[in-house]
């Protein structure tokens, strides 16, 4: 079939002539994928434990959301934010029902969920003169300037500030950083319970406590970022349920889309409220072929998903500590919890990643030395199994 008349080298050479050369891919041309697995042009099959990067919860090509994909498609694919429809509030139903909150609105990425979830702190902040919005080290919020300018890390940055004026990045986890830095000028506090690209390091009960005692003194909002835990990756809805608190603005996207652009924020009444006619707003947002496939995944989740996510996560996490307990000189820990999992190496995992590839299994490294595992929630004991003894093998060489 055509994919095959273009092996591998020679799509890889078409792309360094015409894509910006801004991403390490892997060696990898892709020709489908299908539940946890990929295939190449060559006919190589890959166990996928990286799952687009925490954003195919459901695998690739879930019968269903191809369906309504293709369903919604055939009625229409884009008529823009002038108009009423139904696919959108459908999906914003399910998310209000299942998280309690009052109002919904969508954009394209995670970036643009925080973004509009800034601008409405500020709005907020507007009328008692907060407007300083405060991240932390090892945050990843996005790659435009209201995310990147909460964030740390230098690569991210370098060459391109100046950033937004009254941000600050305070470091994560720090009670005594966070207490000197936050008063009545702050408007909100951005937090990941779980840092993805922080390397899966998860917010201690001490840390959130913290915050939410800021908060109800000073009256900042609370804004977690929930893109990558959100929409059940880490055994609740969402990661700040494991907390029992609640914030005042949730930023989702990722898995919610079942592969396709979608994210969003869900906030109260009174938050939503700030934000008159015209005062925000987005061409693609809540695109109804991309709302069609997020309503498959959020009731997927719901209709059992989340209990399995559990157990496999269980799973994992033993046979992780058992590999743990087998290589202690090369494992220094096992963080995170169901489909969101981090092993913490006293070394670089780029290489460790690299050997996993060559057995065909996909991972990838992040924050130096941790192995990110973000498989779709539809993993199997035997894909757990196929993994684990893949990471073995590639510790035991």
């Amino acid at each position: 079939h055509h994919h095959q008349a273009m092996k591998h080298q020679h799509v890889i050479e078409r792309e360094q002539q015409s894509l910006m050369q801004t991403y390490k891919r892997l060696p990898i041309a892709i020709d489908r994928a299908e539940g946890c697995r990929i295939i190449d042009v060559d006919g190589n099959v890959y166990l996928d434990f990286l799952g687009g990067i925490a954003v195919n919860a459901l695998g690739h090509s879930h019968p269903r959301v191809v369906e309504a994909v293709t369903h919604q498609a055939r009625r229409y694919m884009h008529v823009s934010n002038f108009f009423y429809q139904d696919v959108q509030v459908e999906l914003a139903e399910k998310l209000k029902s299942i998280s309690g909150f009052d109002r919904v609105f969508f954009s394209n990425s995670g970036a643009e969920a925080i973004e509009a979830a800034m601008k409405l702190a500020r709005r907020r902040g507007s009328r008692t003169g907060a407007y300083d919005i405060v991240g932390f080290t090892g945050g990843f919020h996005g790659r435009t300037y209201a995310p990147l300018s909460i964030m740390d890390k230098p690569l991210y940055k370098e060459g391109m500030g100046p950033f937004l004026p009254n941000t600050m990045v305070l470091p994560y986890n720090d009670v005594d950083a966070l207490e000197s830095r936050v008063d009545e000028h702050t408007c909100a506090v951005v937090l990941e319970f779980v840092q993805g690209e922080g390397g899966i390091a998860e917010a201690s009960k001490e840390f959130v406590d913290a915050i939410m005692a800021a908060r109800e003194r000073y009256g900042f909002l609370l804004i977690a970022d929930e893109v990558q835990t959100g929409v059940g990756r880490t055994g609740d809805f969402f990661a700040f349920q494991h907390y029992g608190i609640r914030p005042d603005i949730v930023a989702v996207a990722k898995s919610m889309g079942g592969g396709l652009p979608l994210g969003g924020i869900l906030t109260t009444n009174d938050v939503a409220a700030l934000l008159e006619r015209g005062m925000h707003g987005t061409t693609y947002g809540g695109n109804a072929v991309a709302c069609a496939a997020g309503s498959v995944v959020v009731q997927e989740v719901m209709d059992g998903l989340l209990e399995h996510v559990r157990s496999i996560g269980a799973y994992l996490h033993s046979a992780l500590m058992h590999l743990a307990a087998t290589y202690p000189q090369r494992i220094r820990e096992i963080r995170g919890r169901g489909c969101m999992q981090g092993v913490v190496l006293n070394e670089e995992a780029a290489p460790l990643v690299a050997a996993l590839l060559d057995r065909r299994v996909i991972a990838n490294a992040t924050a130096g030395n941790v192995i990110r595992i973000v498989p779709p929630y539809v993993i199997t004991r035997d894909d757990v199994d196929t993994f684990v003894a893949a990471l073995d093998e590639v510790l035991r060489g």
